[in-house]
């Protein structure tokens, strides 16, 4: 499929349906999972194709923690066998890996995994793969509200540009096309401040079987969008 050479610099995909996956085919619903995980891969080379800058996917929310205590040991471990796997193909396809959120509640040893795969990878000149861990625009903003509180912040010097800096995101692009796969039409406290003029594309394609053509419809889908900004189409057509 041709895809218009209106891409987003930065695609943003809520990774949604790995247990819907696994139940549909009467499978435990980690199989669904390391599915999903298998999926990453291949779609951040995709977008990388496509000339998409940054790829940010939605792994683990701060609500995710409520899950079942054996559902999130097992997407803990899928997290350090993901991280591990990535390190090398990062490196290998020139591919920037960071994580956007916090590493906190992980265990010592799967935060120096997290930090020893994000500095092997800090030079490559690629895309740029943000997995979302942990991660809640709601705990974001607090976040950053308490970094500028003590920085001792005065009133007037708290700008959007210094929330988007104390943000995980910091330097990054805002959102320009955001996807949630399964079916779903939320947005999950998912980057809500960087997408906030994000084109929002739902599909019911399960997150393990977004491929390359799922992928080629939405960006066919946000390119034939007329963005706007503050009332203005991209170009400045009223």
């Amino acid at each position: 499929m041709t895809v218009s050479p209106a891409v987003p610099q930065h695609l943003a995909i809520i990774m949604d349906g790995n247990g819907r996956w696994a139940n549909n085919r009467g499978l435990p619903r980690v199989v669904g999972h390391r599915r999903g995980v298998d999926r990453i891969h291949p779609l951040a080379l995709a977008c990388a194709c496509r000339g998409i800058r940054y790829l940010t996917l939605y792994a683990f929310s701060t609500e995710n923690w409520s899950r079942p205590r054996a559902e999130v040991s097992a997407l803990l471990r899928l997290l350090g066998t993901m991280i591990d796997e990535e390190a090398r193909t990062c490196l290998r396809d020139n591919i920037r890996l960071r994580l956007v959120g916090s590493v906190e509640r992980l265990s010592p040893t799967l935060q120096e995994k997290v930090s020893a795969a994000i500095a092997l990878n800090s030079e490559n000149t690629g895309l740029t793969l943000c997995l979302a861990f942990d991660y809640g625009t709601r705990a974001e903003i607090v976040r950053a509200a308490r970094l500028l509180a003590a920085a001792e912040t005065r009133p007037d010097a708290v700008t959007e540009d210094a929330v988007a800096r104390n943000l995980f995101t910091a330097g990054s692009p805002d959102v320009d096309l955001l996807v949630r796969c399964g079916g779903e039409m939320r947005l999950s406290n998912f980057l809500m401040w960087q997408a906030a003029y994000a084109e929002l594309y739902f599909t019911d394609v399960l997150w393990p079987d977004f491929g390359e053509d799922a992928l080629d419809a939405a960006l066919v889908a946000f390119a034939s969008r007329n963005r706007r900004f503050g009332g203005l189409e991209q170009g400045g057509r009223a």
